[in-house]
């Protein structure tokens, strides 16, 4: 799903940088339309979908290839139990939905790891991953779990 993170450009212009990963700076139309298109995939036909590459926090188009004769996709993603549209026509395109439901300090230190890794200071992570963006949708995340197929614990 991440692949379907809009472009930087178009965040900066549109004024969402500072939100970058909440379900409006994604192309989930996008996603939908190449979940449906990868479960009606003819014989003969090749695929591309988009990778998310973190080192320069930009989509890459056309990086992954899904060969007809993959018998399974497995996708992730933080949306993918939305109850608004589009991600909510999600459910009746994937066979199965599972929610890996995370404990709360696992997940902010993984978060405050990964935004410290890619050069954020250790305050402004914080900040990011408690209150700021992340956080928020984190919330968001756990209020969808509901919708899925399995609740897995870590």
């Amino acid at each position: 799903m991440d692949g379907f993170h809009l472009a930087q450009q178009v965040l900066d212009e549109a004024g969402t940088a500072p939100v970058k990963g909440a379900p409006h700076t994604f192309d989930a139309a996008g996603y939908v339309a190449l979940m449906r298109r990868i479960r009606n995939q003819r014989p003969d036909e090749i695929i591309y979908a988009p990778t998310f590459r973190r080192e320069i926090e930009e989509p890459i188009a056309g990086a992954i290839a899904v060969l007809p004769s993959q018998h399974y996709v497995i996708t992730e993603g933080n949306y993918l139990l939305l109850d608004e549209s589009p991600w909510s026509d999600l459910p009746s395109v994937l066979d199965q939905i599972w929610f890996l439901d995370t404990p709360e300090d696992v997940r902010l230190q993984r978060l405050l790891a990964r935004h410290i890794h890619f050069g954020w200071s250790p305050p402004d992570a914080l900040v990011r991953a408690t209150s700021g963006s992340d956080g928020v949708n984190g919330q968001t995340v756990l209020a969808s779990r509901r919708r899925a197929n399995l609740l897995l614990t870590e």
